[in-house]
């Protein structure tokens, strides 16, 4: 019994030993994550087609990784895109997609870099944060413009970002050109002619705007040669054959109608993703090739979790690209707008296929509402300026007039986004189909737009709004019916309106309002 008793034993200690190793070397075995991140950049690089981009370093890495043609930020603008990231769940949840939004956010929703720390990683930001998060919880082990993965402990796997402002919009501004040009970090002259642009159909042809596209096209150029130089850094360090890198941009850009428009120009984003031979397996497709599956700024965190084999936290609502809780690709991607600096503002959109719909909650306010800060660059105000004297043909004056109340766009015949066929019975199965979506995008994640932002604190109390759009208080279909009713414009909906405006619900009585001022002279009979 005593022999029997030691070899069990020593069998258990045999097997416990080789358990704990074996843990212990799949805590080790796990690759880098290094995320590079630029800004205000659609896909206009070499590698997605572009024939003016010159970015070489960007070029390099989709021959040697996997290049995405369907990958989109929730939002036109940084802050509320990044609201998105932070959380791995899209920010009009918590009614932070407003751009450079404080609203409080329940303490137990955590910021993604968290979950790396928990699984053992080095978390670093250098060094935007602009998550408009009022508490980012010290999520990282180091957040500032010196933060660095060298600064790990020995043998510890990194989660780091380094992003790039080169790209910026501001980056077109003419001081900021000039600068950079007298000091050699642009050419002389544009790289490219101006006259050798092809403009999008919505922008007219002229000479300022021209010349703003080309110093644009210097500045992805820079841009791309910060991301040269990252990688280079990571050569150096030996490191590249253990780490899985990330390229993408915050959202689209940079000129008007580009940065804070809903359409593709606006969140249709490059991704590039390199895999090391030693991590090939995760890879969807053979280095150099495309992937056309939609993915989403909200499918980020959980996907680089399930790359890591961690568990994805309940209160992500991505769908994982890669790694080992890759089961399902989604078929749209949801998109919204809220305010931008100072202008309010509620668009909601689904992109499925070639057909993006839209629908303007605010349709009362045009698409290009002024901004103090891009009216510094060339284009938005001389554009405006041709609008005002008659130049623009019905596609460039689309921007500045008043949004109708639905949009629907066959991205495939019109990739600039400017024939709406809202009212084609060719498309009336694809524009059910997509309402169908819309909706259910806007119950599921109890949508917190149907509020006024400034009656946030009203209706939180001593909570967030979060929690209060969670409870039965908020009686959001109710409530997006006469939203949905009011910006139809449509006169028959007259005596449905007035009956809400009775309603105990205050912001169905808002929403019934918003109708009489689509509705314009025909609310009359609403009028008391």
């Amino acid at each position: 019994m005593m022999r029997l008793s030691t070899v069990s034993t020593m069998l258990l200690l045999f097997l416990l030993v080789t358990w704990v190793g074996a843990m212990t070397l799949k805590g080790q075995d796990r690759p880098n994550i290094l995320w590079l991140v630029s800004e205000d950049n659609g896909p206009y690089l070499g590698c997605y087609g572009d024939p003016l981009a010159q970015t070489p370093n960007l070029d390099r890495l989709a021959e040697n990784g996997v290049r995405y043609t369907n990958a989109y930020a929730t939002s036109p603008v940084c802050s509320a895109a990044r609201s998105t990231l932070i959380h791995g769940a899209y920010g009009l949840k918590y009614g932070i997609h407003h751009h450079r939004s404080r609203h409080a956010v329940p303490a137990d929703v955590k910021p993604y870099p968290i979950f790396f720390k928990e699984a053992g990683y080095y978390v670093t930001n250098n060094s935007k944060k602009d998550y408009n998060l009022i508490d980012d919880l010290d999520c990282w082990d180091e957040s500032s413009r010196n933060a660095h993965y060298k600064n790990r402990n020995p043998g510890q796997p990194f989660f780091a970002i380094f992003n790039f402002t080169e790209s910026h919009e501001s980056r077109t501004f003419p001081g900021d050109v000039a600068n950079k040009r007298e000091s050699g970090i642009y050419p002389a002259k544009s790289r490219i002619d101006p006259s050798a642009i092809h403009l999008p159909d919505y922008h007219p042809d002229l000479p300022a705007i021209r010349q703003e596209w080309a110093d644009y096209y210097d500045a992805v150029t820079n841009m791309d040669t910060q991301v040269g130089k990252r990688l280079d850094e990571l050569e150096q360090a030996r490191l590249t054959d253990n780490t899985i890198i990330v390229y993408y941009s915050d959202h689209g850009g940079a000129m008007a109608r580009g940065k804070r428009s809903i359409k593709d120009s606006g969140t249709r984003v490059p991704l590039i993703v390199y895999f090391p031979e030693r991590w090939k397996h995760l890879a969807p497709a053979s280095p150099g090739a495309s992937c056309d599956r939609f993915v989403s700024f909200v499918d980020f965190p959980a996907t680089i979790l399930s790359v890591i084999g961690a568990e994805i936290p309940d209160q992500m609502d991505g769908v994982p690209f890669l790694g080992q809780h890759d089961k399902a690709h989604r078929d749209h991607v949801f998109l919204y707008r809220g305010r931008m600096d100072a202008r309010y503002d509620m668009v909601r959109a689904v992109k499925k296929g070639a057909f993006r719909y839209i629908v303007n909650y605010t349709c009362y306010r045009p698409n290009g509402q002024p901004y103090n800060y891009a009216d510094r660059a060339r284009t938005t105000p001389a554009w405006r300026e041709a609008w005002r004297q008659g130049e623009c043909n019905e596609a460039q004056s689309q921007y500045w007039e008043l949004k109708p109340g639905e949009e629907l766009y066959r991205t495939d015949l019109d990739p600039d986004e400017v024939d709406n066929v809202i009212a084609q019975s060719d498309y009336e199965d694809e524009l059910e189909e997509l309402r169908r979506i819309c909706h259910e995008e806007i119950i599921r994640n109890r949508d917190v737009g149907f509020i006024p932002e400034s009656l946030y604190a009203y209706f939180a109390g001593d909570s967030t709004v979060y929690q209060f759009a969670q409870s039965d208080a908020y009686h959001i279909e109710r409530i997006k019916e006469v939203a949905d009713r009011a910006i139809a414009g449509d006169p028959d909906n007259v005596r449905f309106l007035k009956k809400r405006l009775d309603d105990k619900d205050p912001l169905v009585r808002y929403w019934a309002a918003i109708g009489a001022v689509v509705l314009k002279e025909k609310s009359r009979p609403m009028h008391r």
